[in-house]
């Protein structure tokens, strides 16, 4: 099963020693901001870049078929 988007965010800030303060601090927000959108997982594409540039990563966003191929 693959891992939601908040779920590998929360496993790369625990790899790097980020902080949901450092997080919300690297991405322009409030820490309580930050941390209702990880409970609910829901992130635009320019808060996932934000996030991603903080963690030192970019992002890549695939849209697959239900055989698994790459639609896009």
């Amino acid at each position: 099963m693959e891992m939601s988007a908040a779920e590998k965010v929360r496993t790369l800030m625990a790899r790097k020693n980020i902080s949901m303060g450092d997080m919300a601090e690297g991405t322009g927000q409030s820490r309580q901001n930050l941390s209702n959108k990880m409970k609910r997982g829901n992130f635009s594409e320019k808060e996932l870049e934000a996030m991603a540039a903080v963690l030192g990563c970019t992002v890549q966003i695939r849209f697959m078929n239900s055989n698994g191929e790459v639609e896009l």
